[in-house]
């Protein structure tokens, strides 16, 4: 595999890996031994995925609902971009009868849109918003894998470890904090075994790159601390109070901040220092 977080090798046989890697996923979970050709991304979550004590036959649980969805979507930061998202993502998966979804940080389901019978379909599973679909709740799954090892992740097929997630083959990319790099939540794509290309998964890390972005610009400049405060009249050698420090000054450097302060653009012409340093020493 020349990508080892692309599914399928290009020119691969889509129904044909689906059913070695139902056989794989057998053996794993009656067995615990792993068999090629599963990933090791995937081999590794699904050992994640049995520690966390995940069952190949859970659904995941809706956590959040009605008006405690609503308040917790609006104060999330991924809400700032989520027009950016639909704008990228939107008519692809409607044309292309997928959803595109955006978890946070533990793998809830904040949003879920796209085409009309795939959402149906995709109720069925409860991969819907408020729903938990991190690694420790429903195992292996592209935005709860993402958001595990910080990276995107294509998920195909029997590489999800709950079966009936199976049908499905979803790619996601992990979005950051651009200021402090951590893990907000995840994009991702989720239909059928079309998704199952590398395409898809340089498609939403593109999004997650371009939410990044947008965050950045969004980002409120840092703060600058307080202004710095100068005090030299009436004295020899003048006070300068900065960044929660009080520095007495030297008569020297007294006249030259003095003289900066009054010609910020710099002093170039001897007789107007001269001038200002007079007027200062008059005025002490």
């Amino acid at each position: 595999m020349s990508d080892p977080w692309v599914a399928l090798e290009p020119g691969a046989d889509p129904a044909e890996h689906a059913r070695v890697l139902r056989r794989a996923h057998e053996t794993f979970t009656r067995a615990g031994t792993v068999l090629r050709p599963v990933r090791p991304v995937v081999a590794e979550s699904w050992r994640r995925s049995v520690r966390a004590g995940v069952g190949p036959d859970v659904t995941a649980d809706v956590e959040l609902t009605d008006g405690d969805l609503g308040a917790y979507r609006a104060e999330h930061p991924l809400s700032r971009v989520m027009t950016l998202v639909r704008e990228l993502m939107g008519t692809f998966a409607a044309d292309g009868e997928h959803l595109l979804a955006v978890s946070d940080a533990h793998g809830r389901l904040l949003w879920v849109e796209g085409h009309p019978a795939t959402r149906r379909r995709a109720d069925r599973m409860n991969f819907v918003p408020g729903a938990r679909w991190a690694e420790s709740a429903v195992g292996t799954n592209a935005p709860g894998t993402a958001v595990a090892v910080g990276r995107p992740v294509q998920v195909f097929a029997a590489e999800h470890f709950v079966r009936h997630v199976q049908p499905w083959t979803c790619a996601a990319a992990p979005v950051h904090d651009p200021r402090t790099g951590r893990v907000l939540g995840a994009v991702d794509i989720t239909g059928g075994d079309r998704l199952a290309h590398p395409h898809s998964l340089g498609f939403v890390q593109a999004v997650a790159r371009a939410a990044e972005s947008q965050l950045a610009l969004l980002a409120p400049r840092p703060a600058t601390g307080e202004a710095a405060e100068l005090v030299a009249l009436g004295r020899d050698e003048a006070l300068l109070t900065a960044g929660g420090r009080r520095v007495r000054l030297s008569r020297r450097h007294s006249e030259i901040v003095v003289l900066l302060s009054r010609h910020p653009e710099g002093c170039r012409v001897t007789s107007c220092c001269a001038r200002c340093t007079r007027t200062n020493r008059s005025r002490r």
